[in-house]
């Protein structure tokens, strides 16, 4: 069982905002505790980061935070970039970097992830019916990219191509359970796919809105031409909502279906297929506890930010549920799981609207931490 999902130390370095002058210690923690800085002006965040768990041991490393508004015009919505690079006690590493980037005038918008490293993984087998514990530790080096790149046709509309490269090789895989059986993908493989997408958006604050909504949907497509070992359609669906309900307290929804289906006799990679869990969506279940062709699973989050009695300190609790199975059609109701927590946000930056989140989700599993800057949605 993984012990411990994520752990940043409690002291954070900040790096000062472009343009600031050196101020020492002052400065450092009027970045922090005392942000007087004008709306429009760029921020960056740097902080070390200690986890532990029994399959990595300790890990260290440092993570890192980019907002701006294009131009410095606060008319043009909040960009973001953020990064971690980790390396751990068993010789694995990773560095992974996430942006939400939009232009001037917000004519594009640029959604993607980054993601290199040697690192494992716990695998339970495919569907829902699996072990309690995981039958196999899978180990190998990954490199995965998925770009969107779309441009606005009305308002708040875009449309554009989205492309993802999936690659694993030098696969090891340890403590070997007697019910493990070598899934597709497990001795290495690369996979190009492209495809289209539409965004619907309406967020000013991709890391905390406070109103209106986001719906995208689109697809990927893997073959043989574009160099894919495997051959299969990813198609995907998203909404999110959200509803002030009081001051400063918003009603959040999300429901997110993700659907594969492979093409003729071709299959798809055991980490292609639709994952539950991670640090978003489900939190509590391990990224990966339940996959298979499809999952649907949706979330519900009450926030208060900040608290009425506060100024930086605010508060979530939080409700979900969620289904994997081999298509929609074969979802039914006894492989629904559930997951809730609470959760405690502390204002970063108050000229962006910006808080870190402290979030403890509760499964029949077991207990989830996590320690993010930005919303879970």
């Amino acid at each position: 069982m993984r012990f411990l999902t994520a752990l940043a130390c409690s002291f954070l370095l900040a790096v000062p905002s472009f343009g600031q002058e050196e101020g020492g210690l002052k400065k450092l923690w009027d970045v922090y505790f005392n942000d007087t800085s004008k709306a429009a002006k760029h921020k960056i965040i740097a902080y070390p980061v200690i986890g532990y768990t029994p399959e990595t041991s300790w890990e260290f490393g440092l993570s890192g935070l980019f907002v701006y508004n294009p131009k410095k015009d606060i008319n043009n919505r909040l960009s973001e970039i953020s990064a971690l690079a980790f390396v751990t006690l068993e010789n694995q590493y990773g560095l992974w970097v996430d942006h939400a980037l939009y232009t001037d005038k917000n004519k594009y918008f640029l959604l993607g992830r980054f993601r290199l490293q040697q690192f494992p993984l716990l695998y339970y087998g495919i569907g829902v019916e699996t072990p309690s514990e995981p039958v196999a530790l899978i180990d190998g080096f990954s490199f995965t990219l998925r770009q969107r790149v779309l441009r606005k046709v009305a308002k708040n509309f875009y449309t554009g191509l989205e492309f993802d490269v999936n690659h694993l090789s030098s696969v090891k895989i340890q403590e070997q359970d007697s019910e493990f059986s070598p899934p597709p993908g497990v001795e290495g493989f690369t996979n190009v796919g492209l495809g289209l997408g539409l965004v619907y958006d309406e967020r000013y604050n991709v890391l905390n809105p406070r109103k209106g909504l986001f719906v995208e949907g689109g697809f990927l497509h893997y073959n043989e031409d574009l160099g894919s070992d495997y051959s299969f359609t990813n198609y995907f669906l998203e909404l999110r909502y959200y509803q002030p309900t009081f001051k400063n307290q918003i009603l959040a929804y999300q429901c997110y279906v993700n659907s594969v289906a492979p093409y003729k006799d071709s299959e798809v990679p055991f980490n292609q297929v639709a994952l539950m869990g991670g640090e978003n969506l489900m939190r509590g279940y391990y990224l990966g506890r339940y996959r298979d062709n499809t999952l649907v699973a949706s979330q519900a989050e009450y926030r208060f930010l900040p608290f009425p009695f506060s100024k930086r300190f605010g508060g979530t609790l939080f409700g979900a549920l969620g289904a994997v199975s081999p298509s929609i059609p074969d979802l039914n109701v006894n492989q629904v799981r559930a997951a809730g927590g609470l959760g405690v946000r502390f204002l970063l930056f108050p000229g962006k609207d910006i808080y870190t989140r402290f979030d403890v989700a509760f499964t029949n599993e077991g207990v989830g931490y996590y320690l993010f800057v930005g919303e879970a949605f």
